[in-house]
């Protein structure tokens, strides 16, 4: 054999002993990032708006069909005393994300328009440099997506950060700025990300955020039709929106199925407050919406609240107390209903980081507490850590709205005080003995109802005047 036959046999063995070398770095690479994704559980948030408590077959709803919720229901956990941090959507969501009480971020109220956020005191946008929870999970390997409804911002805000500023991968939004995603391609979206994480090898944490029920109801034939025979057609429009966005939560439970990676994913569903409704009777209208187009309004809004006080844009329990059902096969248990626990959106984000492994920063202080015990049915060790609200309600209360007059609450082991805005009139409500806050016992329990009136006055005093930071459109100076 030549000089140069030898030298391209050893250059043929070398390149294949590279090309098996890099391989088996690749495979090893591949194998230890799918060893640390099972290491760390996918999580699913899907996050509805304005779905009341009532409002699920298996809460008993004597019309709506969600039979892909009560699957959730009956392969997971229900939790009966899960409250979010405001009545409404936009300050709702920033507790969700920060893991802190809106008030600290002056958000007290939905993001509008500029005009009427600066006339309320509000920023225009969450602060970009507030602790949040997908960037937490995205420094800990995850890869992160939003779907779905946005609104901590606004769509009629073209200067407002996107979702992308927070710390997702990868986003398609509505009320938000710029493209706004059609709303029923939500769970399209979702299961191509998780198709493209779990081809990666990669843990996920995805916001499947549903339009549904809010106004306008976009409907859809196909699903009108499943309610053809109702008599009243706003309560059909009603049904046939749950029970769409129902079938889509039932897509992506389907894809984690057809994956393979139901064991080891965390499904959460929940709402960002209780159902809306007409204050005095409507008539049933189109209304047109800058992010989501024209649908029906608020005369079809029949959510109900199954006897809870007050409903959205309260903060009575008809207002915070929601849905909110647990699935991790293996590790929630199957087909239990938790009446103890009492938790809360605030929780959500040092529970997602503690089982992310997600390490937070020193200089963060989360309003909530943990909840992994209580998701694995385990006792909760007493709750340290009191909850609070702030809402702008008018005093005296309303007569179309007689539940709507509580501007403050707190809540503290077992009880819940609320009073208004000037702290003139309490009430005292043992809430997990009485959810539907119908016996005030503050006349009886005196020094309990001081306590918590005490701890509110210092949570009040903790408070920040205004916003503060990079949270301003251009649009206010002109």
């Amino acid at each position: 054999m030549t000089r140069s036959s030898l030298l391209s046999l050893s250059r043929s063995k070398l390149a294949t002993t590279l090309r098996w070398g890099i391989a088996a770095v690749l495979a090893g690479v591949y194998l230890a990032a799918s060893a640390a994704a099972a290491d760390k559980p996918n999580i699913v948030f899907i996050f509805a708006d304005d779905w009341g408590w009532g409002d699920l077959s298996c809460h008993g709803h004597s019309y709506v069909k969600t039979p892909n919720i009560d699957r959730l229901a009956d392969e997971g956990t229900d939790f009966y005393n899960f409250t979010v941090a405001s009545g409404v959507c936009s300050p709702s969501r920033t507790a969700v994300m920060t893991g802190q009480f809106p008030a600290r971020y002056s958000i007290d109220g939905h993001f509008a328009w500029v005009p009427s956020n600066a006339s309320r005191g509000m920023p225009d946008w969450l602060d970009t440099s507030a602790p949040t929870l997908p960037r937490f999970l995205q420094q800990a390997g995850y890869a992160t997506a939003h779907y779905g409804k946005w609104h901590l911002a606004n769509d009629m805000i073209p200067d407002s950060p996107t979702p992308a500023a927070y710390g997702y991968d990868e986003y398609g939004a509505f009320n938000c700025s710029g493209e706004q995603i059609p709303v029923h391609e939500d769970a399209m979206h979702t299961n191509a990300f998780i198709e493209k994480a779990v081809a990666a090898g990669k843990p996920f944490f995805v916001n499947l955020w549903l339009h549904e029920p809010h106004t306008p109801f976009h409907t859809v034939p196909r699903y009108e039709w499943r309610f053809r025979d109702m008599e009243s057609r706003e309560d059909a429009i009603y049904a046939s929106v749950l029970s769409h966005a129902d079938d889509r939560i039932g897509d992506v439970l389907d894809a984690l199925d057809r994956l393979g990676v139901t064991d080891n994913t965390l499904v959460i569903f929940s709402s960002d407050n209780g159902p809306a409704r007409a204050a005095t009777p409507t008539e049933l209208n189109l209304h047109y919406d800058t992010a989501t187009g024209a649908g029906w309004g608020i005369a079809a809004a029949k959510g109900i609240t199954a006897g809870r006080k007050g409903y959205k844009a309260s903060l009575f329990q008809g207002g915070v107390n929601v849905p909110f059902i647990a699935r991790w096969p293996g590790k929630i248990a199957a087909g239990e209903i938790d009446k103890d626990s009492l938790i809360s959106a605030v929780d959500l984000l040092p529970t997602f980081c503690e089982l992310a492994g997600a390490e937070l920063p020193a200089d963060y202080t989360p309003d909530g507490v943990s909840i992994t015990q209580a998701l694995q049915g385990q006792a909760m060790p007493t709750r340290t850590k009191p909850l609070f609200w702030k809402f702008p309600s008018r005093w005296p209360a309303q007569k179309s709205k007689p539940d709507h007059w509580v501007s403050y609450a707190v809540m503290h082991e077992q009880w819940k005080l609320v009073t208004n805005n000037d702290l003139t009139h309490t009430e005292l409500y043992r809430v997990v003995d009485d959810p539907y806050e119908s016996n005030d016992l503050k006349a009886k329990n005196p020094a309990v109802a001081k306590q918590l009136l005490n701890l509110l006055k210092d949570w009040q005093s903790e408070l920040p005047d205004g916003p503060s930071g990079d949270v301003f459109s251009s649009l206010r100076e002109s």
